[in-house]
């Protein structure tokens, strides 16, 4: 089996951290995003991924031949942002494999993925969502996919696709794709991946659902530090300081340097970091950052940063350096 995650996103609604680190590539729970969805398929024995990039590619080939060389990677370049249909349509070459799983780069999921793959039945990720409209969605009958919408203005049914699709019959998939881009045929302006797979659907190929319970989104600030949590509930990582206050769950580093600070719950310390005179809750500092005298709750903090003497909540990215007086 084949992965194939798209990478390509800019990141938006977590700028200014994206503006130098591609999204997923930020820290959550001790380590990227990123991370968290390979090891998750390393565990399942999937060794083959192909990563769709574009903004800071660069850095997201360099993580992966470093942090998981046991992976066979392939890097696909994305040159025009133009939907998810799109991107797994500039995968295809890659594909070299019957089955194929597709996951969304900044999302951490909580899957038992065996129940997903055994059956060798094409299956979609979903999760009932209150508010449908900002989901691809899908309606079911007896027990199998009948349409598959993209934010649907009109509410036809709460089990919102969370970004993971597999497909046991890849080439099905690479026809609907090459039709999709043969037509131009767009929603809401994209090429959607929705709409390649409703082609399959048209054409007879039978898909399924599964649950998905522990899925958590990392698009912006807020979901980000809700998926810190989820993170540091399931594992907590510490080492005892001199002059220091852990408070469980927390992610330290263990090169941290950490002084006369009160540290957690909920907060995430990277590699490289010195925390003096702090107290630091529901936060994330990244790599090789340094806060002394400052007081941080609900706070992202980038790497290579500098936060000195202010009691604050802030959302800064990389490479700054902050002095309140």
């Amino acid at each position: 089996m084949r992965a194939v995650i798209p990478v390509a996103g800019i990141g938006t609604r977590l700028k200014p951290h994206t503006y130098t680190t591609p999204k997923v590539l930020l820290n959550v729970g001790g380590k990227p995003m990123l991370g968290h969805i390979l090891e998750k398929l390393l565990e399942e024995k999937v060794y083959k991924a192909t990563f769709v990039i574009g903004h800071l590619g660069d850095q997201i080939k360099d993580y992966v031949k470093k942090e998981y060389p046991s992976i066979k990677a392939d890097f696909i370049e994305q040159k025009k942002m133009d939907g998810l249909g799109h991107a797994i349509y500039t995968a295809i070459p890659t594909f070299d494999d019957k089955e194929i799983f597709i996951i969304l780069g900044d999302t951490v999921f909580d899957v038992y993925l065996k129940d997903v793959f055994k059956d060798k039945q094409s299956a979609l990720g979903v999760k009932k969502v209150d508010d449908p409209s900002r989901f691809g969605v899908a309606v079911l009958e007896n027990g199998y996919i009948n349409k598959l919408v993209e934010k649907p203005t009109t509410p036809i049914s709460n089990l919102a696709l969370v970004g993971l699709y597999y497909i046991a019959n890849s080439d099905a998939l690479v026809k609907s794709l090459n039709n999709l881009i043969k037509k131009d045929i767009r929603t809401k302006g994209e090429l959607q991946l929705t709409d390649a797979l409703q082609m399959m659907l048209d054409d007879g190929e039978k898909i399924k659902t599964f649950d998905v319970n522990g899925w958590y989104d990392c698009g912006k600030p807020e979901t980000l530090l809700s998926t810190n949590r989820f993170l540091l509930d399931q594992k907590s990582v510490t080492k005892k300081f001199e002059n220091v206050v852990v408070n469980p769950p927390v992610f330290i580093a263990e090169d941290a340097k950490i002084e006369n600070s009160v540290i957690g719950p909920y907060a995430t310390i990277d590699k490289g970091c010195i925390i003096k005179e702090s107290v630091i809750k529901n936060s994330i500092v990244g790599t090789n950052s340094q806060v002394s005298k400052a007081m941080l709750n609900g706070s992202i903090i980038g790497n290579n940063t500098i936060v000195k003497g202010a009691f604050k909540k802030l959302n800064i990215g990389d490479s700054t350096e902050i002095d309140f007086y």
